[in-house]
C-alpha cells in the first residue's frame, strides 16, 4: 500500500523494479499502521496537540519479509509548543524525519522537514483551538545501481551481469516537497471531559519532480483526519483515530479505537494499558497493543494482510514498533489538549 513513483522509463524492463512495484500496487505514499504515532505525517497542523511543552515520537516498521527483501521505513519526529501573548494562542515549532529502504535494489527515500503550526483560541471558557500549520524540506531519493538488472544483460543464453544494463539515469536525487494542513480540536461534554478533533491536509502541494529521469511529478495528496477521546472515568478512556487520503487515482481509509485502562494500586502512580485495533479497508486488520508509564509510551500493532497478496504473504504483513517521549503536563496545558495515546 506504499506509494514508489516511476523512477525508470519503461522503454526497458527493469526486473527488479517490476517485482518491487507489483508488490506496492495500490500507490500510496509511505504510511504506517500506528499512524497516529507520526502525527506530522498526517497533518502539519497536528504538530502540537498533546500534553505538555515537549513531545518526540519514533515509528519503525519492518514489512513484507514472507514474500520479498523486507520494506524497513523509520519515522521520528519532534515537537516543542509555546505561549504566545495573552490570549491562549500558542506555537509549536517541529519537525518530522523518516527513512525508508524497500526491496532487492535497496531503494532509499530519506526526508528532513521542519514544521511550524499555529493555534489560534476560539473560547475563553473551553479548550477551543483552531491551527494552520505548515512542512517543507528537502527529501533524498537513491538505489544501489549495481543492484539493477534489465533485458539488456541477457546475452541470449543466460543472464550476463557484466554486460551493461543500458540504463543512464544516476542513482541518486533530491527535491523539496511541501505540505500545508489546518485542525480543530475542542473539549465537549457537560463538564469538558471528552475530547475530538478534526483536520484537513493538503500533501506536495509544490507538485515536486519525483524521479530518477527527472520527468515526472509528485502527486499530490489529500487526507482528512479525525480523532476522538471519551473519558469513562478516572480509570479508563476510549480512543478512536481515522484518516482518509486520496492521492488520484488511489486512495486509502483506516480507522478504529483503543482502550484505555489504568493499572496498579490506588496509592501508587501505576501505568496505562491500552489494546485496540485499526481497520486499513480492503488491506490489513491491524491488532495493537500499548503499555504507557509516568512519560514514556511503547506500542506494538501488526498488520494481518487481507488484500490480494494475501495468498502468497499468507496473510503476514507486517509489524510496527512505536515510542513515544512527553514531559510534564506544564501550568498552561489544560488549554490546548488532544485525544491523548
Amino acid at each position: 500500500m506504499r506509494q514508489i513513483l516511476p523512477v525508470v522509463k519503461a522503454r526497458r524492463t527493469i526486473s527488479i523494479l517490476v517485482v518491487m512495484l507489483a508488490i506496492q500496487a495500490s500507490g500510496q505514499d509511505l504510511h504506517f499502521s500506528q499512524f497516529y504515532e507520526a502525527p506530522l505525517l498526517r497533518n502539519p497542523a497536528l504538530a502540537g496537540l498533546y500534553e505538555g511543552d515537549i513531545r518526540i515520537q519514533g515509528v519503525y516498521r519492518n514489512q513484507w519479509n514472507s514474500i520479498s527483501y523486507p520494506f524497513q521505513t523509520g519515522s521520528i519526529n519532534g515537537e516543542y509548543k509555546f505561549r504566545l501573548g495573552k490570549a491562549g494562542d500558542f506555537l509549536t515549532v517541529g519537525g518530522q524525519f523518516m527513512f525508508d529502504k524497500a526491496g532487492t535494489v535497496q531503494l532509499k527515500t530519506i526526508q528532513m522537514l521542519p514544521a511550524v503550526n499555529f493555534h489560534k483560541s476560539l473560547s475563553k471558557e473551553r479548550i477551543s483551538y483552531l491551527s494552520l500549520g505548515f512542512m517543507g524540506g528537502m527529501v533524498n531519493r537513491n538505489l544501489d545501481r549495481s543492484r539493477v538488472t534489465t533485458n539488456n544483460q541477457y546475452d541470449g543464453f543466460y543472464f550476463n551481469g557484466t554486460l551493461p544494463d543500458g540504463e543512464s539515469f544516476m542513482g541518486s536525487y533530491s527535491y523539496v516537497d511541501m505540505s500545508v494542513g489546518m485542525s480543530y480540536n475542542s473539549s465537549f461534554g457537560s463538564s469538558d471531559q471528552h475530547l475530538l478533533f478534526g483536520g484537513l491536509a493538503y500533501h506536495h502541494f509544490n507538485k515536486p519532480i519525483n524521479s530518477f529521469y527527472r520527468n515526472i511529478t509528485h502527486l499530490p495528496k489529500w487526507v482528512v483526519s479525525g480523532g476522538l477521546k471519551l473519558n469513562l472515568s478516572d480509570l479508563d478512556y476510549i480512543t478512536f483515530h481515522s484518516d482518509y487520503a486520496r492521492q488520484d487515482p488511489f486512495e486509502e481509509w483506516v480507522a478504529g479505537g483503543l482502550y484505555a485502562r489504568r493499572l496498579g494500586s490506588e496509592d501508587s502512580q501505576g501505568f496505562w494499558f491500552h489494546a485496540g485495533s485499526y481497520y486499513r479497508f480492503k488491506d490489513a486488520i491491524i491488532p495493537v497493543m500499548k503499555v504507557e508509564i509516568n512519560h514514556l509510551a511503547i506500542g506494538f500493532s501488526y498488520d494481518i494482510n487481507i488484500s490480494r497478496l494475501a495468498s502468497a504473504s499468507l496473510n503476514r504483513g507486517g509489524f510496527e514498533l512505536s515510542m513515544s517521549w512527553f514531559t510534564n503536563r506544564p501550568q498552561h496545558a489544560e488549554v490546548i489538549l488532544c485525544p491523548k495515546f
